[in-house]
């Protein structure tokens, strides 16, 4: 007879929206470093969820170190407890960097997803209210057809940034040794991490000092089809983009599976970059011939944003 929590497993890998297991899953183990859970954080603007932090070797209180949230928190560390037996293998990859000193000490907040509001949680809200009722409608119905929402379909990331800048952050900085400044703060994820990333940066721009968007699914739906999302970002972009001056940005992409349908719209974002004054010194675009959308992938290439943001 199959267990609860596996019979859970196979109802998230079929949705496709990875874990929402909370408090069952065990703290992953690590090579490097140690993790503290903050089981079940409670919050008033998104659903509770789960909270690992790393602390590299020699963490110490003597320190101030600089702070990475990232999202999707439960696939960062341990692949033997994620749902496909991937991670970023974060421990190993930030460890050699600091070891090395070629970054800044640092830890790293891994947010959990709680699956089902995944997509809400990370669909940036501004872009999505300017559309017309007929373009959101199209939005709705793609979301449907690729089982990512039942119903309706409502953007949450607005209530998600306030969840991280107005109470996760205050208990970190108030329970770690951590720098509170802009140029020490910093936001990373992949896929729809990548867009709430992206959107964390410009709706909070006095809060992170940079942002790695790594496979950034600009489509927002699964679909380039009659779909107004992009344009949308796109447009968003051009006004709310956060001055070069003071801001690092990352992106990258690849052109496998869900991958390939991101470079043209990453040209067209990379080209907003250009006109707002971003240069090599504040900003990377990468395109990664023949990488995919999986954390093997975006393991391999996690070095390139933690020295460019961390340096």
């Amino acid at each position: 007879m199959l267990s609860f929590l596996r019979i859970k497993l196979i109802i998230a890998l079929f949705l496709g929206i990875g874990f929402d297991l909370l408090a069952q899953q065990p703290i992953p183990k690590v090579e490097y470093g140690k993790i503290e859970r903050i089981q079940d954080f409670k919050s008033k603007f998104v659903s509770n969820r789960n909270i690992d932090v790393w602390l590299p070797n020699g963490y110490s209180r003597k320190k101030k170190y600089a702070v990475l949230y990232m999202h999707d928190g439960q696939m960062l560390f341990d692949p033997e407890i994620t749902w496909n037996k991937q991670s970023w293998n974060v421990d190993s990859i930030a460890n050699a960097l600091i070891q090395n000193q070629n970054n800044k000490n640092f830890i790293v907040v891994a947010i959990w997803n709680d699956g089902i509001t995944r997509h809400a949680d990370y669909f940036p809200q501004n872009p999505y209210e300017k559309l017309s009722p007929t373009e959101k409608d199209t939005v709705i119905s793609q979301l449907k057809i690729a089982g990512r929402i039942s119903a309706t379909f409502t953007p949450n990331s607005d209530n998600y940034l306030r969840f991280i800048v107005n109470e996760l952050r205050p208990y970190i900085n108030k329970t770690y040794s951590v720098s509170t400044k802009k140029s020490e703060t910093f936001v990373a994820g992949s896929s729809m991490g990548g867009l709430i990333s992206i959107y964390a940066i410009c709706e909070y721009p006095k809060i992170f000092g940079g942002a790695a968007c790594i496979s950034t699914h600009w489509p927002g739906t699964f679909t380039l089809t009659n779909n107004p999302i992009p344009q949308a970002f796109i447009d968003y972009l051009k006004h709310n983009l956060p001055s070069p001056k003071n801001h690092r940005i990352y992106f990258d992409c690849g052109d496998q599976t869900l991958d390939a349908l991101y470079p043209k719209i990453q040209k067209e974002v990379d080209s907003i970059m250009i006109k707002r004054g971003y240069n090599s010194e504040n900003w990377i675009s990468k395109y990664v011939i023949g990488a995919d959308h999986s954390e093997k992938s975006w393991q391999n290439r996690f070095d390139i944003p933690l020295k460019f943001l961390l340096k």
